[in-house]
């Protein structure tokens, strides 16, 4: 299985691949797409889709894990940060990837087994699971290789539970 999460924002999405064979899991890539800031937003949201767009096509994942809006102030930025995520699920809808969409606390249970994790928790564990020789950076690609190990993990308990009798 190969998929590719994306941690969205309108400056910059990190995105991760992750492959999983057998029950090994291995880092393909990391890394961010960048819009200017000083471009409009809607030209900042048609950057983001191409960007993906191609990424994808160049990959060709199993799947895409993207992580679900949470907010708890800035609406804002909120609001900006669910566009830049509803670009990411068209691109992956238009290449025909099933979408897997995980909230923080999810993420956060599938990767170190404790929902209120924090950062360097779950970036420590992100570089064990991978077998890197340090935390991937920046932030944002590290959050997006936890959405594909989520991912992942995600698919391997369902094609189980289909394969129970």
């Amino acid at each position: 299985m190969l998929v590719i999460g994306f941690d969205p924002g309108s400056a910059l999405t990190g995105f991760g691949v992750v492959s999983r064979q057998g029950n090994r899991l291995h880092h393909r890539e990391h890394g961010t797409i960048r819009t200017p800031a000083k471009q409009h937003s809607a030209q900042r949201l048609q950057t983001l889709f191409q960007e993906a767009e191609a990424l994808i096509a160049r990959i060709q994942p199993d799947a895409v894990a993207i992580e679900r809006l949470f907010f708890k102030q800035n609406v804002t930025t909120g609001i900006q940060v669910a566009q830049a995520r509803g670009v990411l699920l068209l691109a992956a809808a238009q290449a025909g990837c099933p979408i897997g969409e995980f909230s923080p606390t999810e993420m956060k249970i599938a990767v170190t087994g404790y929902g209120r994790a924090d950062k360097k928790q779950l970036q420590e564990m992100v570089r064990r699971l991978l077998n890197l020789p340090e935390v991937p950076r920046p932030d944002d690609a590290a959050d997006a290789l936890a959405l594909a190990i989520c991912q992942i993990q995600f698919g391997a308990t369902q094609e189980r539970l289909q394969a129970e009798p």
